[in-house]
């Protein structure tokens, strides 16, 4: 009988969401809705409102006049830091380490959720995620001074690979531009990937255990389980979460590089976001800074429109 009337219900059209309905469905949900009130004013504030100084992307302006004052320039800036000498490292630089981070990065936290899920002993898998979240509450400005310390030539860094006969006198890995890429995605690694794993475990929870169940029955060993049952059910947070990341490819993690770079290896370490600080707030060109940001800003609109069209087409999965 529940059955059947469950099969009803089902079959029931739904209604159609007019004004009236909208208002009632808004106020019985007017608790959550107040609780989303910050958070819109918030991203109204800093979000939305700044964008009107987008302008002074087409204009020069100088931070003396008012920008409705400042003359129109037009794409004078974008052609400028196409032209510019340092334009083939910059983009260079920012692909780089962005792909490093997506096709080594991304995968990792996946890893290391799968395995935190076949682990058994509770205390050991609660000790383990513990150490692994830790170093995300650590800013860059502390793990930047530790990363420092370790990577010096008098750093255990060189103590280690000595020790093991890698390398022969001590070396400063961050005065060596070759290695920085490196350097940039194992720091990365080593800050987010416990955090980063906390979104996979959740939609792990998620997974009918039934399921594991009946594949116990018919004979699957873990890997089996983890390959044919836990993946595809976590694919939708997969393609959602490779989503956001494509759309993202060309931020480079602001903090790190910043604390990380220097002039040594300025060459393999000048990214996009840096760039713009730099033109922007040590020189004071504004305009200038902001064509660069609102070039990456479009690229990252494309991206993310060409990720969320692909990811449907192949997986029907999408943010919208």
């Amino acid at each position: 009988m529940a059955k059947s009337t469950t099969m009803n219900e089902l079959k029931r059209p739904k209604q159609k969401l007019t004004g009236k309905n909208l208002a009632r469905k808004w106020w019985n949900q007017k608790y959550l809705q107040f609780m989303v009130i910050p958070g819109l004013i918030w991203m109204l504030i800093f979000n939305y409102l700044p964008m009107g100084g987008i302008i002074i992307a087409f204009k020069k302006f100088k931070i003396t006049r008012p920008i409705s004052e400042a003359p129109w320039v037009g794409l004078k800036y974008f052609k400028d830091f196409f032209q510019d000498i340092y334009f083939a490292d910059i983009m260079t630089n920012t692909i780089g380490i962005s792909l490093l981070k997506l096709i080594i990065g991304f995968p990792m936290p996946i890893i290391f959720a799968l395995l935190l899920n076949e682990i058994r002993g509770i205390k050991f898998k609660k000790i383990s995620q513990t150490l692994s979240y830790l170093p995300h509450f650590l800013s860059w400005v502390v793990l930047g001074g530790i990363l420092t310390t370790w990577l010096s030539k008098t750093g255990v860094i060189n103590d280690f690979f000595m020790a093991l006969h890698i390398i022969d006198e001590p070396k400063s890995f961050l005065g060596d531009p070759k290695v920085f890429w490196g350097i940039a995605l194992i720091s990365d690694i080593w800050k987010e990937l416990g955090w980063s794993a906390i979104i996979y475990l959740a939609a792990i929870a998620g997974v009918d255990q039934q399921i594991y169940e009946a594949a116990t029955v018919d004979g699957a060993n873990k890997l089996q389980k983890i390959l044919l049952i836990t993946l595809p059910c976590i694919t939708g947070t997969i393609a959602i979460m490779l989503i956001l990341q494509i759309s993202g490819l060309l931020n480079s993690n602001f903090d790190q590089i910043l604390i990380l770079k220097n002039q040594v290896n300025i060459s393999r370490s000048q990214v996009i976001d840096t760039y713009v600080y730099q033109v922007g707030m040590t020189q004071g060109n504004y305009s200038y800074a902001t064509a660069v940001g609102l070039f990456k800003s479009v690229i990252a609109l494309f991206l993310l429109l060409i990720a969320n069209k692909s990811s449907k087409k192949l997986l029907g999965r999408s943010l919208y």
